[in-house]
């Protein structure tokens, strides 16, 4: 699996810089920086972490940037020399998009968090990139608003509109998409691109703000973001589900769907996946597939919306339905869903854990689930299933040890049939990992190559030296 990224350094678009070029652009960043330029291996090294199965590869430094300015300065220096530029939030994604493939300058934005403006009236906020969604709902409770989007991670937001992240609350309040209502980027120049306004919807020319959201900083850095925000709910209930199967929990989904109930969140467990909770999390849930649910709104609709879902539970062979409006056991039961991660690596101590995620049509949920499942089992892997399965999108967690080769065939053979599954069933390769290096293969076969073409001319027109995150999203050039 490494030596997919070994095979990134070898393109054309991915010569490092001269020697000189580099020596170059430290010495003006050392200038200008001072102490918050960053050289040392270690820090080199935590800003090329990757929480998945791609081989770190480190930046040549780390300028820890503050304000705007800051980041303009690194992109017009590094613009200059025609050295790479990457920026890092908290660097939880997960396929290798913050990765340094041709070297080059990593923009840490950690200490860009403010909080800049709220407007609880006009449910949106204006923030600095590095705010975590903790952080920012943590700042927002006593106004009556949140910010939904949940990624699991306590991710930045300027990283989570790179990514296009999306996560537990998808399924009513949408994905990072459609909660960016405008964005201030640095361009290749050093210059700023604000992308709109405060306005709810706009038809004023190319929608710009949605270029960057999901762009990977490809396109540029973003420096500031305006965002939707939702008032908190009067009643929010948390509910449990057993299924005799994974194809009933996943019909159960689809008939909620279907039907207009206006479930929050509706997360898949398979039973593997259950145990794994269980034991890392301290809990005691049937160990058979299972559905976890949020209702959200009023205190009758909230009943109403959960008396529905456990009707419809049962046609699908769905066993006790139980649910419960206390905080303490709903922060329990996410909490534990929140760290499936870190329950599936308990499962095999020393094993790597390869992620990997795809979304299909909620009608193909179903079957999807089940022929991956049985695939797992063909193969002999262990990979427990999680998924935002109101969307359509799952989740599978391989349990590999990364040092035999047979092993890991079998694991890169798996996730090469679970994408064609996918997209053979009108889905896509990754519903919310983005595509980073770990899934450039699967683009042309998804969107074809006059769209990759398209998206070349993108970044050809606004990073014409090609310094915004090399090596990320597109395929290597025919």
């Amino acid at each position: 699996m490494a030596s997919s990224a070994a095979h990134n350094l070898k393109r054309d678009d991915l010569k490092r810089p001269e020697p000189q070029a580099l020596a170059s652009t430290l010495e003006a960043l050392a200038a200008r920086f001072d102490n918050r330029l960053v050289t040392s291996q270690a820090v080199r090294d935590q800003h090329a972490h990757t929480t998945t199965w791609l081989a770190p590869q480190p930046p040549d430094a780390v300028v820890m940037a503050q304000t705007t300015s800051d980041i303009q300065d690194v992109v017009r220096i590094c613009a200059r020399h025609r050295v790479p530029v990457i920026a890092f939030g908290t660097g939880t994604s997960l396929e290798g998009q913050i990765n340094a493939p041709a070297g080059g300058i990593c923009v840490d934005l950690r200490d860009m968090n403010k909080v800049l403006e709220v407007h609880a009236d006009d449910l949106d906020c204006v923030i600095e990139p590095g705010v975590t969604r903790k952080a920012l709902n943590e700042y927002l409770r006593d106004q009556g608003v949140f910010f939904p989007i949940d990624p699991g991670a306590d991710a930045s937001l300027g990283g989570m509109a790179s990514t296009r992240a999306s996560g537990t609350n998808a399924v009513r309040y949408g994905t990072m998409r459609e909660n960016v209502l405008a964005l201030k980027v640095v361009r290749g120049d050093g210059e700023i691109i604000t992308t709109g306004t405060r306005a709810k919807k706009s038809s004023t020319g190319y929608d710009l703000t949605h270029l960057f959201v999901g762009a990977e900083g490809t396109l540029g850095i973003i420096c500031e973001l305006t965002i939707k925000l939702r008032g908190i709910p009067e009643t929010i209930a948390a509910a449990a589900c057993s299924f005799d199967s994974v194809r009933g929990a996943c019909q159960a989904t689809i008939l909620a769907i279907q039907t207009g109930i206006p479930v929050a969140r509706i997360e898949l467990l398979n039973a593997e996946q259950v145990r794994a909770c269980n034991s890392y999390s301290r809990l005691s849930l049937p160990e058979t597939p299972l559905l976890l649910l949020e209702f959200h709104g009023s205190e009758s609709e909230v009943a109403e919306q959960s008396k529905n879902f456990g009707e419809i539970a049962r046609e699908c062979g769905g066993g006790d339905f139980t649910w419960t409006t206390r905080p303490e056991d709903r922060t329990r039961l996410w909490q534990a869903r929140h760290d499936a991660y870190w329950a599936v690596k308990a499962l095999r101590p020393g094993a790597g854990v390869v992620a990997t995620d795809v979304c299909v049509p909620i009608s193909r949920l179903a079957d999807c689930v089940t022929e991956t499942d049985a695939d797992l089992k063909r193969l002999k892997l262990q990979a427990p299933i999680v998924g935002h399965v109101g969307d359509g999108n799952f989740h599978c967690s391989l349990l590999c040890d990364v040092a035999n080769p047979g092993e890991m065939a079998r694991a890169e053979d798996f996730m090469h049939r679970l994408v064609e599954r996918a997209q053979a069933m009108g889905g896509t390769c990754t519903g919310e990992h983005g595509i980073g290096q770990g899934k450039q293969k699967y683009l042309e076969a998804e969107i074809g190559p006059e769209a990759i073409e398209a998206m070349r001319a993108v970044k050809q027109a606004l990073d014409p030296q090609n310094i915004f995150n090399p090596g990320k999203i597109m395929p290597p050039a025919a």
